[in-house]
């Protein structure tokens, strides 16, 4: 995980009001995502996560799409995407999700009950969409097998009670204006 690593002590960060926000490819698509990143990133996932008998990656839009993507080409699991636009199909859920920054409702269509779903996301700081997401799947009735988010910013959020566990590829924390990596290896 040398690349991550490096590109996150390498990553600017801004401030949006009390939160401090590391601004990365993966998380933001600035700088520019390059190939051999998203790679790494990819086979850590197909290494740490439970794909066995998974029948759709389920990701929320906008950044963990490009994860997501390549995770599906790698192991021909299908992709539903998560979106922040109503189309008002059938079977179509809502959701309210609140992160650090910001509120949105978001969308899921495709997923049904005794469907076995991975999730994966880009980062898990407050753990609010992620939290969201997993109650939406757990009304819905799919089965979550796995729950993988590529970076994990330390401190509490809204899952550490709520009895679910996320793997994470690596652990980091923002202080002072500067990105340092608590645990390199992430957790699960």
């Amino acid at each position: 995980m040398d690349q991550l690593r490096q590109s996150l002590l390498d990553a600017p960060i801004i401030e949006k009001g009390d939160y401090e926000y590391f601004v990365h490819p993966v998380s933001d698509g600035v700088p520019m995502l390059r190939p051999e990143l998203l790679r790494e990133i990819v086979i850590k996932i197909i290494r740490k996560a439970d794909l066995e008998d998974v029948d759709k990656i389920v990701t929320p839009a906008a950044m963990g799409i490009h994860i997501s993507t390549a995770v599906s080409l790698m192991t021909d699991i299908p992709l539903v995407v998560i979106r922040k636009r109503q189309y008002g199909l059938d079977g179509e859920v809502s959701l309210a999700a609140q992160t650090g920054y910001s509120e949105s409702e978001m969308y899921i269509n495709d997923v049904e009950a005794g469907d076995r779903v991975l999730v994966l996301d880009d980062v898990l700081s407050t753990g609010g969409t992620m939290k969201a997401i997993l109650d939406a799947l757990e009304h819905i009735g799919a089965e979550v097998t796995d729950v993988v988010a590529v970076i994990k910013k330390s401190g509490p959020n809204e899952l550490d009670d709520a009895g679910y566990s996320v793997k994470t590829l690596i652990n980091v924390t923002v202080e002072d204006g500067e990105v340092i990596i608590t645990d390199s290896h992430g957790d699960g």
